[in-house]
């Protein structure tokens, strides 16, 4: 899986009709109804813009795309499928559009929404999507430093620690690497 850290925006004209695609990370679909907000009071004239994200939530991944007034099946399913396709998760692609005064037909339309999907996604910087786990340990202090040093070697940081009698922490790590330090330190 891949996912991307930041916007990425491109533009084109296909058969006279304008065409923006928008790439945005989004981690909730929370964060959509904004974005797509914003982008409706950036374009007020734009005759459409459609839309379609996948997310990747604890309960699986959630998705969603929306035709926004053209022919059911030939602007959101065709960016989705372009998502799906490259397999990245928590990734809002929005294409605006801007009709031209030349109908593209179905099989037109769906060519132009893949494309622009296509292409804002290559435009962008995609990276490995790594699942992390949250973890807690309570440590003698005298096995703190070799802690410490297996926890840096798969990858993993504290994000919370207290001393006390003994030292309490919650830390995070990638899924695939929890095992490596489980069979070292026992988890409480």
């Amino acid at each position: 899986m891949f996912y991307v850290t930041e916007s990425y925006t491109f533009e084109d004209i296909i058969k006279k009709s304008r065409f923006i695609s928008v790439i945005f990370p989004c981690t909730s679909d929370q964060v959509v109804l904004p974005q797509l907000k914003t982008l409706q009071a950036e374009h007020p004239h734009a005759n459409h813009i459609a839309f379609a994200y996948r997310i990747k939530t604890n309960e699986g991944i959630i998705y969603r795309f929306h035709d926004a007034g053209e022919p059911t099946g030939t602007a959101g399913k065709p960016i989705f499928q372009y998502i799906e396709g490259k397999n990245i998760i928590n990734a809002l692609v929005v294409v605006i559009r801007y009709f031209g005064g030349v109908k593209l037909g179905a099989g037109g339309l769906t060519r132009a929404y893949g494309h622009m999907a296509k292409q804002v996604i290559d435009a962008s910087t995609l990276q490995p999507y790594i699942e992390m786990t949250t973890l807690h340990f309570t440590l003698d202090y005298e096995k703190f430093q070799s802690f410490d040093y297996a926890l840096k070697k798969v990858n993993g940081q504290i994000i919370e620690q207290v001393f006390a009698g003994q030292i309490h922490l919650t830390v995070t790590l990638p899924v695939e690497k929890q095992w490596d330090l489980e069979s070292q330190f026992t988890p409480v």
